[in-house]
């Protein structure tokens, strides 16, 4: 089968997962299924240990009854002033971003597809539409706020579909580590309207589920597959590693139909501080916040099921590393004072 016609198929069966949602749900509708997206607690008794079946219903029931149906195309984009439109315009993320959402979709119901285990299979696949619903997201606030875009790449069914899905997985963990932090942020600075914030404020906790999800699907994966596979794995997550690392390290650079090239920040989830508040944030202080918003958004979901923990200990990791030197320079380089 070629490959577009495959991504078609997949995309079509990802299409029919949830084939109807509320156009204008109430308030009180809207306030029970924000707090059922952040606090779920398995009826299971005993410890969830990856690799077991109640491990893994666990899991595919946490995503399911999570789900927070809000509409795309029903989103009420608030009008904002000029310097705000500008601010949120010039942000070097917008191509990007489109076109991670429409990658991240594809990769992860390609992924879905070969799984024979019903329970993960499911959730994958229900993890995919909710990646083609943030594509849907940001193309409508791309179109309410006319922000130019570089044309999109053809998305193409990847030929090595773990791979394709660790990247994905992964690259998730860390920028939604990230953008937990930026995104606190840019609403206590105050740069964005509050009805803006409250907008988006779904989308993030959907990030939150999605690594909630790809963590413990990674530790199942781990506990059930044949020893003799794991070495092999164990090389494949590094190298994955090793990739977003040296992905990160540039710019992404695309033309438009215009000529007009489009610089884009591949590495913005992390250094995009100084784009958000102009106010002087220190990278600790940053990491911290990080750190912050990242334990406040998994508190409400089962602590017997596995975080992502790499990067966060990744940013523990900066601030001990800043105190330790800030310590070391107060003892050897003391300031001094002249009258």
């Amino acid at each position: 089968m070629p490959l577009r016609h495959a991504a078609n198929t997949v995309m079509k069966n990802l299409a029919e997962i949830y084939s109807h949602l509320p156009d204008a749900p109430s308030e009180k509708t809207l306030e029970r299924v924000d707090y059922e997206a952040r606090h779920w607690s398995s009826p299971i008794q005993g410890p969830l240990k990856p690799g077991t079946e109640e491990h893994k219903r666990a899991v595919a029931e946490m995503f399911r009854d999570t789900f927070n149906p809000y509409k795309p195309s029903v989103i009420d984009w608030p009008q904002l002033d000029p310097e705000t439109l500008h601010r949120i315009t010039s942000l070097p993320i917008w191509d990007i971003a489109v076109q991670t959402e429409g990658k991240a979709r594809l990769r992860m119901a390609a992924y879905a597809d070969m799984m024979t285990d019903p329970d993960m299979k499911d959730a994958l696949s229900r993890n995919a539409w909710e990646e083609n619903r943030h594509k849907e997201v940001l193309s409508k606030l791309v179109e309410a706020y006319n922000i130019p875009m570089a044309p999109e790449p053809p998305y193409i069914t990847p030929k090595d579909t773990e791979w394709a899905y660790l990247v994905t997985g992964f690259s998730e963990c860390v920028d939604s580590f990230f953008a937990f932090g930026l995104f606190a942020l840019a609403e206590r600075a105050g740069l964005f309207p509050q009805e803006l914030i409250e907008t988006f404020e779904p989308v993030m906790q959907e990030e939150c589920r999605h690594i909630l999800l790809f963590a413990n699907w990674l530790a199942w994966h781990r506990a059930t597959m044949p020893f003799w596979k794991r070495p092999w794995f164990e090389l494949r997550v590094i190298g994955v590693w090793l990739f977003l690392a040296y992905e990160r390290m540039g710019l992404a650079r695309s033309i438009d139909e215009n000529g007009e090239e489009h610089t884009q920040d591949n590495n913005f989830t992390v250094t995009g501080a100084k784009d958000m508040t102009a106010m002087d944030v220190k990278i600790p202080d940053l990491m911290q916040l990080c750190l912050d918003e990242n334990d406040r958004r998994f508190a409400g979901y089962d602590p017997r099921l596995l975080r992502p923990t790499t990067t966060p200990a990744i940013a523990r990791t900066i601030i001990r590393g800043s105190k330790l030197w800030n310590s070391l320079r107060t003892r050897f380089c003391p300031v001094t004072t002249t009258a």
